[in-house]
């Protein structure tokens, strides 16, 4: 798989990356007038608002606060107990204006900043998060695409859309390719010998390429293409020796950043968005349906 911009994997990069992310959320929260609050996202059940509590209430856990106890209703968009866990953070902070929400991030988000950049820290070093002890490299990457992921809710609502070339956008979109192989593979019914190739045109240009196999188990599988050339062709792991394959049927799908990260946020139905097909156009349907990477 190719990206371009590279996405963020050291630890420097990717504390820059957050901090970015965490000013872009600051200065649409700034700009917001009083009813920009209420208006709903993609999320549901969640306003902008609600959006705000959510950011805000996650990165105050994991600067080890406390939220007082509150009880979470049954809304019907709570699917499981981790969908309950963030709603209380959200629900605490309804009686809040959005106003004051905004500014306990603003508060909030040096401090975040900061933590991460204790130079006591490395990256293999174990911190706690939301949901457990994860290493920090890793965690910084899950607050990131949470964060960028939630700056484009945020984006959509408020007509506001941009940010679409930063080192989030590339982290996110790197995580929606890096995924579709296996769920492409698995879940989208595709034929043995089927090729199918993402193209995310831009601002972050990517390309994946799978050729659909099967395994010793009979079960299918994708080998990953080689995404540097047009050609349909894999590279040997061991030598780099570029080796054609025979072709099957030939699917590219191309869309645009900002289409990819919103099917891959599963905000966007696959029937409701911009995105052109060479080859079979079911077939690539199919993959896109399968696509969201987000709980």
């Amino acid at each position: 798989m190719q990206t371009h911009p590279q996405p963020p994997v050291e630890l420097p990069e990717l504390v820059d990356a957050f901090a970015a992310t965490g000013q872009s959320i600051l200065d649409l929260g700034l700009t917001c007038h009083p009813e920009d609050f209420d208006k709903p996202t993609a999320l549901p059940g969640w306003t902008v608002k609600d959006v705000f509590a959510h950011v805000a209430g996650t990165e105050h856990l994991m600067n080890g606060g406390q939220d007082r106890e509150v009880e979470v209703l049954d809304y019907e968009w709570i699917r499981n107990d981790a969908g309950r866990f963030m709603e209380r953070a959200v629900e605490v902070r309804r009686g809040r204006s959005g106003g004051e929400i905004v500014n306990e991030w603003r508060d909030l988000l040096p401090k975040r900043i900061a933590s991460y950049r204790d130079p006591t820290l490395n990256p293999e070093t174990v911190i706690q998060g939301p949901f457990g002890p994860m290493e920090l490299t890793a965690m910084l990457h899950l607050r990131l695409i949470d964060l960028w992921c939630h700056e484009q809710d945020l984006r959509d609502a408020l007509h506001s859309m941009g940010n679409l070339d930063s080192a989030g956008a590339a982290a996110f979109t790197s995580d929606v390719l890096a995924a579709f192989p296996a769920r492409a593979a698995r879940r989208a019914d595709l034929e043995v010998g089927s090729v199918v190739i993402i193209e995310c045109t831009g601002p972050v240009m990517a390309r994946q390429g799978i050729r659909i196999v099967e395994g010793s188990d009979g079960r299918p599988y994708a080998e990953s293409l080689f995404s540097g050339t047009a050609h349909v062709d894999k590279v040997d792991d061991e030598t780099g020796e570029i080796i054609p394959l025979p072709l099957g049927k030939i699917t590219t799908i191309r869309l645009s950043t900002e289409s990819l990260t919103r099917r891959g946020a599963g905000r966007i139905s696959t029937a409701d968005l911009r995105y052109s097909v060479e080859g079979d156009e079911a077939a690539a349907a199919r993959v896109l349906d399968v696509l969201t990477i987000t709980p």
